[in-house]
């Protein structure tokens, strides 16, 4: 079984009271952190609005992580192209990619918050089919067609891309909700899907649907599908015991759903958490919850839930978040790199079956001990030695070393 990527999607989400500049620098640090830690790709997003999202060109973040860091992929997660002038979307994640060493991933979305879209003056009926028209236009270009095109939003005349991407095939990504327009576009495309609504319960539930979508469009369109490029985003915050993943995330698990979802983007049928306990045992307690807050065996219990209830992806990116501090943010993030990743992958499978082989065969290795000692015991000064050194003082097993009293008895 092909292994599973593991990566992370920083929307992002900050509490509004830190100062922005060091926002910035903490969440780049974080990039070179997951980079050393071997994660396989770091996705950043989009907005204009609500407060707490403050990143407004992701490629400019992205360019700036690439500087830090040498192999994670770097993925726009996502460029809103109902925003954008496909053309000047098709040149800057062009530049991207070269200015990354061909890291960069294309995501892109219809544009998350309606906030933004009345910024910009956007009917949102008109968003999605606007991010099918560009995408269409932007893999045309990509493919270094010379593009005219007339819609009701953008003109080109002639255009074509000065530079192609450095990647001989770019990956493009559609961002996908609970609702089935992300999948279907991917499937019209044949492209890769990083599902955002598995944070809920109900998009955790619904990924077997969500992917009926996919293959639905590529049948209808004549395109394929790989399960290998579809991404899942989940939540969670690791920490040695349940109890103390419970203490560190608590309060700001409460402060970010009651400030940021029932009280900024005011989201239907969500009520504000009375307590940090409630909000843990909310997120993370309840029947088919879609966040881990505990140990990396919990997570990996989850990890395995989701490859059942979807029927297989090929990566898990986890959302990034403030619930705990920056130090046991990052805390999370290493333990998670360090127990959760191997175990998924069976990077340690190896190392246990060797232990075992050893422990269950050890009587075909007692005789390499037997052969050593034999060897001190020809030599009376070493025989000597050995009473002093012997058994429990050097490194020879215990169950090897002869018996001193019968030596000397034979002697």
């Amino acid at each position: 079984m092909a292994r599973l990527k593991f990566g992370a999607f920083l929307a992002p989400h900050h509490p509004i009271g830190e100062h922005p500049m060091l926002q910035f620098r903490r969440d780049l640090d974080l990039v070179e952190q997951l980079d050393a830690l071997g994660y396989d790709e770091f996705w950043c997003g989009e907005h204009h609005s609500s407060g707490w999202e403050m990143i407004a060109s992701p490629e400019m973040f992205l360019a700036a992580a690439g500087e830090r860091t040498k192999r994670i992929k770097l993925g726009t997660g996502v460029v809103s192209l109902p925003y954008h002038h496909p053309f000047n979307v098709a040149q800057r994640m062009v530049q991207l990619d070269h200015m990354t060493g061909g890291r960069a991933i294309f995501g892109s979305g219809p544009g998350a918050l309606a906030s933004d879209a009345h910024t910009l003056g956007i009917d949102p009926m008109t968003q999605r089919d606007r991010q099918d028209e560009a995408i269409g236009v932007i893999r045309r270009l990509f493919n270094g067609e010379r593009v005219t095109a007339r819609s009701d939003w953008f003109t080109m005349n002639d255009a074509a891309l000065q530079i192609l991407p450095l990647q001989e095939e770019m990956p493009f990504v559609v961002a996908s909700q609970i609702s089935p327009s992300g999948m279907t576009l991917a499937g019209k495309y044949g492209i890769g899907i990083i599902s955002l609504g598995s944070m809920t319960t109900q998009g955790l539930m619904s990924l077997q649907q969500q992917w009926q979508f996919a293959e639905d469009a590529a049948k209808k369109h004549g395109t394929k599908v790989d399960r290998a490029d579809w991404r899942v985003l989940l939540t969670w915050h690791i920490a040695e015991t349940r109890e103390q993943a419970r203490r560190e995330a608590g309060a700001g698990l409460m402060r970010w759903h009651n400030e940021y979802n029932v009280g900024t983007l005011q989201r239907p049928g969500l009520t504000a958490f009375s307590s940090p306990d409630e909000a843990v045992d909310k997120t993370a307690f309840v029947e088919g919850a879609a966040s881990t807050i505990g140990t990396p065996d919990d997570l990996v219990k989850t990890i395995k839930n989701v490859m059942q209830v979807s029927g297989g992806v090929g990566a898990i990116i986890g959302f990034v978040h403030d619930w705990a501090n920056p130090e046991n943010t990052r805390r999370s993030w290493d333990m998670v790199a360090r127990y959760v990743v191997p175990e998924i992958n069976g990077y340690i499978d190896g190392l246990r079956r060797s232990q075992k082989f050893v422990i269950e065969n050890r009587a075909i290795f007692e005789r390499a001990g037997q052969a050593v000692m034999a060897k001190i015991m020809e030599n009376e000064k070493a025989a000597e030695a050995l009473k002093v050194t012997g058994p429990g003082r050097v490194a020879i097993p215990a169950v090897n070393a002869p018996d001193l009293q019968k030596e000397a008895a034979k002697r």
